[in-house]
């Protein structure tokens, strides 16, 4: 009997890529013989951080609507059409017997293209509000995996598995002995307060903006700021931070080691995507959530309620965020007793194995799959 082959796709930002490599990577502990096949976007970053993961990627044409009035917007229809030939032939040649779509602009023509060809699929719905990709999808699907309660309003109940969302097998909750080494290794003292801003792996303009502020009305601090300002901001924050240089400030356009700065945080400002969520929440990380609001039907404002409604967290709206964003986190960091009832809370969220469960719903429908063709 050949090994299990099978595809998963989707990408375009870390959100979506690193959930995917966990999923690739438990199958492997599971069924160390499966071969594995990434398809994402072409120019998208998959492209290269699939391959430094270890596994191979095969990249479509196709890319995202543009929300402003663009001429590209007029091409997508036939990229979509261009896209799914090519998955077509992708899935042709590498002969898989299952498709995993983790969101992201290759998911929808990867598995249309799996579904004429009659491959099963899974569906992983990482945010609390569906995406429009993953409800067109849904019909077909074998199963969909989801991290939040109540998604039975978006997909069939029969077919959703409440799995929660893959995170990298390296966050974890951080001993206090762990927070401290952590504090020193991004040279802050061991007692220090730490505020950690993330904006994503691209960065976020109005995160970034909210920090220059801050940082230009205070030329000391007794924190210490971890800023991760994102690859579409990082040459103009390099400039910034020459033109006005705080000891306390360690800026990055990407943090690779995630669970050192994470460990070193007293206090995160995030936006709210669902990926980053869930490794907060298994890190237990006291956030102020500022939901991006540039992505499709507003769900990371929808992500982050979902927390704040049960005291997991606190969110600043993204147009309030540069003028009050800074001083809640400041206010934050001197609450301690707050930082521990947020911690706990988030703590409580989370769901645990995530990649495992997944991986698991995948080799069974191949199973199933099998038993099915000897009938």
């Amino acid at each position: 009997m050949r090994e299990k082959r099978i595809i998963i796709s989707g990408g375009g930002t870390g959100g979506h890529i690193f959930p995917a490599i966990s999923i690739a990577n438990a199958l492997k502990r599971v069924e160390p013989d499966c071969e594995i096949l990434f398809v994402g976007a072409l120019g998208r970053m998959e492209m290269e951080k699939v391959p430094a993961a270890g596994y191979r990627i095969a990249g479509l044409p196709v890319s995202g609507l543009k929300r402003s009035l663009s001429l590209s917007n007029l091409k997508l229809p036939f990229m979509f059409v261009k896209s799914i030939i090519e998955a077509g032939r992708i899935i042709k040649k590498f002969k898989p017997d299952a498709a995993v779509g983790v969101g992201g602009y290759a998911s929808f023509p990867l598995l249309k293209a799996a579904s004429l060809k009659k491959i099963p699929y899974i569906i992983q719905e990482q945010n609390s509000y569906a995406g429009v990709t993953n409800k067109l999808l849904a019909k077909k699907a074998s199963k969909i995996c989801v991290a939040y309660e109540g998604m039975e309003k978006f997909f069939p109940a029969g077919k959703i598995l409440l799995t929660g969302n893959p995170v990298r097998s390296t966050i974890k909750r951080a001993t206090p002995q762990e927070q401290m080494d952590a504090k020193a290794g991004y040279g802050f003292g061991t007692e220090t307060p730490v505020l950690l801003v993330v904006g994503g792996s691209l960065g976020a303009g109005t995160l970034n903006t909210a920090v220059k502020k801050w940082i230009l009305e205070n030329a000391q601090s007794n924190i210490g700021i971890i800023w991760q300002c994102g690859k579409y901001y990082y040459d103009q924050s390099v400039l910034f931070n020459q033109s006005n240089p705080r000891s306390f400030v360690q800026c990055f356009e990407f943090i690779s080691n995630m669970e050192e700065a994470l460990a070193a945080a007293d206090v995160v400002i995030s936006r709210a995507g669902a990926g980053t969520i869930s490794e907060l929440c298994i890190a237990g990380k006291a956030t102020i959530f500022v939901p991006s609001p540039n992505v499709a039907e507003d769900h990371q404002t929808a992500n982050a309620m979902a927390l704040t409604s049960k005291g997991a967290a606190l969110m600043v709206r993204d147009n309030e965020a540069p003028s009050i964003l800074m001083a809640e986190a400041m206010k934050l960091l001197n609450d301690r007793d707050t930082i521990e009832k947020l911690e706990k809370s988030m703590l409580g969220m989370a769901l645990y194995g995530s990649d495992e469960k997944i991986a698991g719903q995948v080799l069974s429908l191949i199973n199933s799959s099998k038993e099915g063709e000897k009938l």
